[in-house]
C-alpha cells in the first residue's frame, strides 16, 4: 500500500456501538414510562390520581436535572463502567418498586430513581463525540435517541391493552437487559467531560445566563407547557377522544413519523426562508391544534390533528436549535449547552405537577387547551422579540 493511503478512520470510537444500544434501551424505557406507562398503570393498577402521577413525572425531571449537573464529577472519578452500571440498577430498582407502589409517596420516589438511572448514558455518548465529525455524529445520536423515545411508549400502550402485567413485567425485563449491557463495558472507558469546582461552575452559569436572558422565558414556557401534557395525554385520548390504547399508540405514531419525515426538509426550507417564520408557524399552528383537539374531533380526524403536530415540531426543532446555537459561544460550547439544558429542565420539573393538579381539579380538556394558549403565545414572542440570530 502506497504510504500516502492510509486507512480510513472509524466514525466512532469502538465502544460507542455498545452505548448507542444501551442508549437505545434507556430512552425506550423513558418513553415508555413518561408517556403511557406511569400515567396508565398508575391510575389504573395502583389507583393514583392524576395530581400524584403528575408529581411523580416531574420528580423524574428533577433527579436527571440534578444528577446531570453532577455527573462529570462521578465519571472522572470512578470511571464510565462504575457509573453507568449504578445509574442503570437505579432504573431497574425504579422499575421493580413502581409496580407496586400504592402510596403516592412511593410511587414518586421510583419515578426519581427512574430519573437518576437514564441520565448518565446520554453524557457520556456526547462525550465520545469528535468535533471534526460533529454534524454526523450528533445525528446518529440524536436518530437512535428518537427512535427509542417514540417506540417506547408505542410499544407500552399495545402491552397495556393487553395487560397491566405484562406491560410491566417486559419494562422491568428491557430495564434488566440495559443493565446486562452495561457489564460489557470495559474497565478503562473514560468519558471526556470537563471537571470544574462547584463554585466556579455556579459562576460560569451565572454569566451565560446573563448572556442568553432573552431565551430564558421562551425556554422554560415550552418545556413547562409540554411538561403539562404528559401526565395526562393517556386519559385525554380515552376519556375525551374515545380511544383505546392501540389507537393512542397509532396516535402517538403518526406524530412522531411525521416528526422524523419533515425534519431534514423543514431544515432546509427554514434555512432558505427564515428561522423566525418557521419558529413562530410551527408554535402557532402547534398550539391551535392542541386546542382543536380539545372539541372532541372524530378518531380519524385525531390522527390528522397528530400528524400536524408532527410537522409543526419538525418545523419548530431545527430553527429552534439553531436559535440557541446562535447564543452558545464556540469557546464555551459544553458549558453553554448544559445551561440550555438545565434551564429546559425546569419547565419540566413544573409542568408536570401543574398539569396533573389542574386535570384533577379541571378536567384534562383545560389542560390541553391551557398548553395550546401557551403554545400561541411562544409564536407571538418569536415573532415580535429580536433576537440576534434573526438579525443575522
Amino acid at each position: 500500500m502506497p504510504a500516502n493511503i492510509s486507512a480510513a478512520k472509524p466514525l466512532f470510537r469502538p465502544e460507542m456501538p455498545l452505548y448507542g444500544a444501551i442508549l437505545f434501551l434507556t430512552e425506550f424505557i423513558r418513553g415508555a414510562v413518561l408517556i403511557s406507562f406511569l400515567p396508565i398503570y398508575g391510575n389504573k393498577a395502583l389507583g393514583l390520581n392524576l395530581d400524584v402521577i403528575g408529581i411523580a413525572v416531574s420528580a423524574h425531571y428533577v433527579s436527571d436535572t440534578m444528577v446531570k449537573l453532577s455527573i462529570g464529577y462521578f465519571l472522572h472519578r470512578a470511571g464510565v463502567k462504575l457509573v453507568v452500571g449504578f445509574g442503570l440498577l437505579a432504573t431497574l430498582a425504579g422499575m421493580l418498586l413502581a409496580g407496586y407502589a400504592e402510596w403516592p409517596w412511593l410511587f414518586i420516589a421510583a419515578s426519581a430513581l427512574l430519573g437518576i438511572g437514564i441520565s448518565p448514558i446520554w453524557i457520556v455518548c456526547l462525550s465520545q463525540v469528535k468535533e471534526e465529525r460533529r454534524a454526523t455524529q450528533m445525528g446518529i445520536l440524536y436518530t437512535v435517541w428518537l427512535v427509542g423515545l417514540g417506540t417506547g411508549p408505542v410499544a407500552s400502550n399495545l402491552l397495556l391493552e393487553r395487560g397491566l402485567g405484562l406491560a410491566y413485567w417486559a419494562m422491568v425485563g428491557v430495564s434488566v437487559a440495559s443493565c446486562l449491557l452495561s457489564l460489557l463495558i470495559p474497565a478503562a472507558s473514560q468519558a471526556e467531560v470537563s471537571v470544574l469546582p462547584f463554585a466556579k461552575q455556579l459562576a460560569q452559569l451565572t454569566s451565560r445566563l446573563r448572556e442568553m436572558k432573552p431565551l430564558l422565558p421562551g425556554m422554560v414556557l415550552q418545556t413547562l407547557a409540554a411538561g403539562m401534557l404528559l401526565p395526562i395525554l393517556p386519559s385525554f385520548a380515552g376519556n375525551h377522544l374515545g380511544m383505546s390504547p392501540s389507537q393512542y399508540s397509532i396516535l402517538l405514531f403518526a406524530g412522531g413519523a411525521f416528526t422524523a419525515i419533515g425534519l431534514i426538509p423543514m431544515g432546509r426550507l427554514s434555512d432558505r426562508y427564515g428561522k423566525q417564520w418557521f419558529l413562530a408557524a410551527g408554535f402557532c399552528v402547534f398550539g391551535l391544534t392542541l386546542f382543536a383537539l380539545t372539541l372532541k374531533p372524530p378518531v380519524a380526524l385525531s390522527f390528522v390533528m397528530a400528524g400536524v403536530l408532527g410537522v409543526a415540531y419538525a418545523a419548530v426543532l431545527p430553527a429552534w436549535n439553531a436559535l440557541l446555537a446562535a447564543y452558545v459561544p464556540p469557546n464555551q460550547r459544553s458549558l453553554g449547552w448544559g445551561v440550555f439544558s438545565t434551564v429546559e429542565g425546569l419547565g419540566g420539573m413544573i409542568g408536570p405537577s401543574m398539569g396533573g393538579l389542574a386535570a384533577a381539579s379541571l378536567g384534562e380538556p383545560f389542560v390541553v387547551g391551557f398548553a395550546g394558549a401557551v403554545f400561541v403565545a411562544i409564536c407571538i414572542v418569536y415573532l415580535l422579540f429580536p433576537f440576534r440570530l434573526f438579525r443575522g
